[in-house]
């Protein structure tokens, strides 16, 4: 057996570890490309949101190097995202691939559910090894969460365009190859002198304007799906936060989900005067992490989303309440098969331009009054 899945973002790191160390043999598929959208656009109802697509494309290329098994995530609620499992089966099937594809359900209490689909894909083992792999690979998801945090405040201040971004790609490669709990310490912290080394001097003394990240997690953490924002804002002298983290993520929706404890109730809290309800997916993340960037005092909100995805669709529509009342501008970028690179960069110029105009405009009048 020969287990593949979907790349998102960085996430391929924690995940080979987890099954590497349950004894699977893993099939990481290549890196998401304009190959893989391409096939994947081809073999995919046009009505179906940009992820499916590249999802399909991750699995075609990964069974062509040998993969015969797909690690599928499955979902609760009206996303789409619950059915992407049962429809890419079928595409699959229909395009005459021979595989099984395994689909692990949101936990809802359930753990033993949990472990009975992940024992699918690596067989039987003892308790302590799944202890071991666990911990590795949540150590794994730590530093690379950290990581990415790290790249963000080096790269408005890096000495030279290009170099934060060279040295995560080096430090995610120490940590994908550390193969214990000391290695993925070690290999975090090579990776933060290398980030480090990478700054301009005199940066401390920098103020780069804050632009907080919102939206569907996919869009959000996989690159190669929304142009590559987070870098290109960094490049233009932007500080960037995500309100997603794949470990925040994790941490919120499997150990919370398993143990049945209360999840995190801020985002939404902060979203009621906007948005009230469920609207699946992370529609009422996206409006709370804006109201709290508002807060936080950030200089602009962007998110990222997927065409047609109908959580961030009812999001967009409350955002712009968001914006007028708290006073900080929001811009949406929406994403399909036909998005282009320099599309996309010459709306985040243009945002940029904004939000620096809107920095110095408070800097002589001082900050809007929050309304509400």
């Amino acid at each position: 057996m020969k287990v593949t899945f979907a790349h998102m973002g960085n996430l391929y790191i924690t995940v080979k570890a987890l099954l590497e160390g349950l004894g699977a043999e893993v099939v990481v598929p290549p890196m998401p490309s304009k190959r893989t959208l391409s096939i994947g656009s081809r073999h995919s109802p046009e009505f179906a949101c940009l992820p499916l697509k590249v999802n399909i494309g991750n699995y075609i290329e990964a069974m062509e190097i040998g993969a015969d098994t797909i690690a599928m995530a499955g979902g609760v609620g009206p996303c789409r995202f619950g059915l992407y499992g049962e429809v890419q089966r079928e595409i699959l099937k229909g395009l005459g691939y021979e595989f099984e594809m395994i689909i692990i359900e949101p936990p809802q209490g359930r753990l033993r559910h949990v472990l009975q689909q992940v024992g699918r894909l690596v067989g039987r083992n003892p308790v302590g090894r799944y202890v071991s792999a666990a911990r590795l690979a949540w150590a794994k998801m730590m530093a690379v969460d950290e990581l990415e945090r790290s790249v963000q405040r080096v790269r408005p201040v890096e000495g030279r365009r290009g170099a934060a971004t060279a040295a995560l790609a080096s430090a995610l490669r120490l940590v994908d190859e550390a193969a214990s709990m000391a290695r993925v310490k070690r290999a975090l912290g090579e990776g933060q002198e290398m980030l480090l080394d990478a700054r301009a001097p005199g940066a401390d003394s920098s103020d780069p304007p804050r632009i907080g990240i919102v939206g569907e997690v996919y869009v959000v953490l996989e690159p190669f799906v929304n142009c590559d924002v987070e870098r290109r804002l960094g490049e233009m002298g932007v500080l960037v936060e995500r309100s997603i983290y794949i470990g925040d993520w994790v941490r919120e929706h499997l150990f919370k989900d398993v143990l049945r404890l209360r999840k995190g109730r801020k985002p939404y809290d902060l979203a009621k005067p906007y948005l009230r309800h469920f609207v699946g997916g992370h529609g009422v993340e996206t409006v709370g992490s804006t109201v709290e960037y508002a807060r936080q005092r950030f200089d602009g909100v962007i998110q990222l989303a997927p065409f047609t995805c109908m959580p961030e669709i009812v999001a967009q529509d409350v955002l712009p309440a968001v914006s007028r009342d708290l006073g900080i501008p929001v811009m949406t970028l929406v994403f399909d098969e036909h998005s282009s690179d320099a599309g996309v960069l010459t709306r985040l110029e243009a945002f940029v331009d904004l939000v620096e105009r809107s920095r110095r405009r408070q800097s002589m009048t001082g900050p809007p009054r929050a309304r509400g």
